[in-house]
């Protein structure tokens, strides 16, 4: 009977010990996951990078992501390359017991993007350039001199991603072309959608699928100035006909 209460009493403080360690991981992981961001962040895109604030539902699979701030490379005026005022992601708990965390959807709504520069060079295409390097020497083949994989011990593979629907709506684009005296306009960007990432593979590393997006947000960027910048091809020239006709119609005047 003894033996009894003891389990029962032991089984009530495992389950007591259990819930205190959830609290404390609910109160402290959005801390941990900021200060992961803040730290890891820069080192990736290779800019500065700073996130204001983050809630981790744990039991909901749910996370809201505020004020992440993506920075611009040496050499840009601009104040920023990304700013993100909200973010709402969406995880399959289950799989983070996994080899590759399921994140169902992610929502970013009405970013800001500054495009600075010209199409055949800018802050957004250095960005990606730098993510590109990065991602080289995460996954680059080891040198001649470098032990052989078999030998550098059971070190454990870095967790992979899959994001299955990813969502830029509501974008605001900041222009500063170089080219062109400075000139500044804003367009909207139409939403960028993108989907299966990771899907039927092994996965993306984070730097990976921060690569896939960041090169989708500088692909639309860079077709919406293309158009802007023949629109205003178009104007100038109309702007110069019209310049033309009444030249040639005041000196047709003159003549008679």
């Amino acid at each position: 009977m003894k033996i009894k209460k003891i389990l029962l009493w032991g089984g009530i403080g495992l389950v007591v010990l259990a819930v205190i360690g959830l609290l404390v991981v609910a109160l402290f992981l959005d801390g941990i996951v900021k200060t992961g961001v803040n730290t890891v962040g820069p080192k990736i895109v290779k800019v500065p990078l700073t996130l204001d604030s983050i809630h981790i539902g744990i039991l909901s699979g749910s996370a809201t992501v505020k004020g992440l701030v993506i920075g611009n490379p040496d050499g840009y005026k601009t104040p920023n390359a990304i700013s993100v005022g909200l973010a709402e992601v969406s995880v399959d708990i289950a799989s983070a017991l996994s080899d590759k965390i399921v994140i169902h959807s992610v929502h970013v709504e009405a970013p800001e993007i500054t495009f600075e520069g010209g199409l055949s060079g800018n802050n957004l295409s250095k960005i990606v350039a730098n993510l590109n390097e990065t991602a080289q020497s995460l996954t680059g083949g080891p040198s001649t001199n470098a032990p052989a994989p078999a030998a550098t011990g059971a070190a454990k593979p870095a967790k992979k991603l899959e994001v299955d629907d990813f969502l830029i709506s509501g974008a605001k684009l900041h222009v500063s072309l170089t080219g062109l005296g400075g000139k500044e306009m804003d367009l909207p960007l139409p939403d960028i959608h993108l989907t299966e990432l990771g899907k039927g593979t092994d996965g993306l590393t984070p730097t990976e699928l921060v690569t896939k997006v960041v090169g989708a947000v500088t692909d639309s960027s860079v077709h919406a100035v293309t158009a802007a910048i023949s629109d205003l091809g178009k104007d100038t020239e109309k702007a110069a006909q019209g310049a033309v006709k009444k030249l040639t119609s005041g000196l047709g005047g003159l003549f008679k």
